[in-house]
Parts: C-alpha cells; structure tokens; sequence
C-alpha cells in the first residue's frame, strides 16, 4: 500500500470527466428514502464529518420540514455536541458511557440513531433540514473514490467503475443528468482529497492522550479535543 501523500497526489490528480463518465454509467437519483440518513436497527447513523463542518453546521440555518421545529436547537443556541459526537469505533463502554481515545467525528443522531438534522414531511418523504450546509460524505453519497485513506460508507461496494464505487442505495441505477454528474464528480474529488487531507494531519498530530476513566478523547486534524470540541489541555 503506497503513503497517504500518494494517495493524495493521486486524489488531486482524478478527472472530473472520468469520475462523472462513471458516475452517468452507473446512474443515480435521490429518491429521498432517508436510509442514508437514519439509523438502521440497532446500528446508529455514523456518517463522518470533518472539524470545519461541524462548525458551519453550529451556524447554519435550518428548515423546519415536519412542522414541528424539528429536533435541532437553534442556530443561536446550538453547540458542537448538537451537531457532532466522538466516531464510537474504538471507544469501550463504562459504567457512565462511553469512553477511550477515537478518531474523528460523526453526525450527531436523535433517540432513534437517526441523523439529527434528518427529518420526515407529513408524506413521510425524507429531507436534510440543514441542505445548504450538509458535510461532503452526505453530498457525494452513495459513490466514494477507491483510494486507501477514503472512507467506503455503508460496508462494501454494490457497484463500481473504474475508481468509482457504489454503495447500496435505492436511487442508483436511475438516469442522470451530465450537469449533476459533473457536480457530483466535483464533490466527490473535494471529498477524497479532503478526507485524505485530514488523515495525514491526524496521523502527523497524534500522541496518546492516556484518557482517564469515563474519559473520551477525539483526535482529528486540529489536535485531541474532549467530546464538546474543545481542546484537550494536560499538565505539563
């Protein structure tokens, strides 16, 4: 497996015409289902989001599409624990949670393991309340780029093409405009080369943080942060 910083030049090195070209070959439409957006059984919703999102999203404005004001609070009253949690893989449980080292963040989730910015109109028809701001994993979804370093959402490829993969979705399959494709292209580069980005910053900013018990500590790009994004201080 060749270093991360290959894995970057070949990232910032994709075509646009080639990744939409398999894009428009393999096909897809948002059908609004929502099955990227909630939780499925017991398994929550995990979709990662990098340090910048979380902040815009604390920020964003939100829509309220099921009329009730939705579950979000406020842009006013909101925080980094509304719209971030520490990624659970790694973390142990302990008697008041969860608790260890991990890397990176995911969306926040409801009660349901649900998105906590995802929510049904009285049709039952899915929407992202924060559409304008939402993260690059959930614009490029279902497609990922094959490059080690990325993340491959939802377990393994259904489909693939050339460095394109597919991950299960009912909208995939279906026509495609050029023009979306080629939105969808761009994102999806910006994504890898982001995510990439990202992992070479953690791996070159990372030293143990020894938590204590019932500790959790988030490694990303900025550093080791405690669970409400701020940064994690010891003693000297």
């Amino acid at each position: 497996m060749q270093p991360l910083e290959a894995e970057l030049e070949d990232a910032r090195a994709l075509s646009i015409d080639a990744l939409a070209d398999a894009i428009e070959s393999i096909g897809f439409e948002c059908t609004r289902c929502g099955a990227c957006c909630t939780g499925h059984g017991e398994e929550e919703h995990t979709a990662t989001v990098f340090p910048d999102e979380v902040r815009s999203l604390e920020a964003a404005e939100t829509a309220d599409v099921d009329g009730d004001g939705g579950d979000v609070p406020d842009a006013s009253e909101r925080d980094w624990r509304d719209v971030a949690r520490p990624m659970p893989y790694g973390l142990t449980e302990h008697e008041d949670g969860l608790e260890g080292e991990t890397f990176e963040w995911a969306l926040q989730t409801d009660g349901c393991g649900d998105c906590a910015f995802y929510a049904e109109d009285e049709d039952g028809t899915g929407a992202c309340v924060a559409h304008e701001d939402r993260p690059l994993i959930c614009r490029t979804y279902p497609f990922s780029v094959a490059l080690a370093g990325t993340s491959q959402p939802m377990g393994e490829a259904v489909d693939e093409e050339g460095v394109v993969r597919a991950h299960e979705c009912e909208g995939l399959g279906r026509n495609i405009s050029r023009e979306d494709a080629e939105d969808l292209a761009r994102a999806l580069k910006e994504r890898a080369i982001r995510e990439l980005e990202e992992a070479i910053a953690v791996r070159d900013a990372y030293e143990p943080a020894d938590p204590d018990p019932g500790e959790v500590v988030v490694h990303d790009s900025e550093g080791a942060k405690r669970p409400d994004g701020s940064p994690l201080e010891r003693p000297k």
